[in-house]
């Protein structure tokens, strides 16, 4: 975890905001951590990406990870959006 979190996400080259979109499309490819794709999709979006963004993201992944993976990344980001800490229902999704 320290490596993971400290070390790595603290490197210079990129913005805490790549980062996080970055890992929440690897982990749309993987389909198997969804806990881990929605705590990076919530990272992403109070990092200041838009919802369109996360949503783009994801379905950018469905030509490179396939149609399943990417319907369940669909599916963690309107959890997200649609959770306790947002406010609004998503229009983008």
């Amino acid at each position: 975890m320290e490596f993971a979190v400290g070390d790595n996400q603290s490197r210079p080259g990129l913005s805490l905001q790549s980062r996080e979109i970055a890992t929440a499309a690897a982990l749309t490819t993987l389909s198997t951590a969804d806990p881990q794709l929605r705590a990076h999709i919530d990272g992403a979006l109070n990092g200041g990406r838009s919802e369109q963004e996360v949503v783009e993201i994801t379905m950018q992944m469905a030509l490179y990870a396939g149609f399943p993976a990417a319907i369940n990344g669909v599916q963690a980001v309107r959890q997200v959006f649609l959770g306790p800490d947002r406010q609004d229902a998503p229009s983008t999704c």
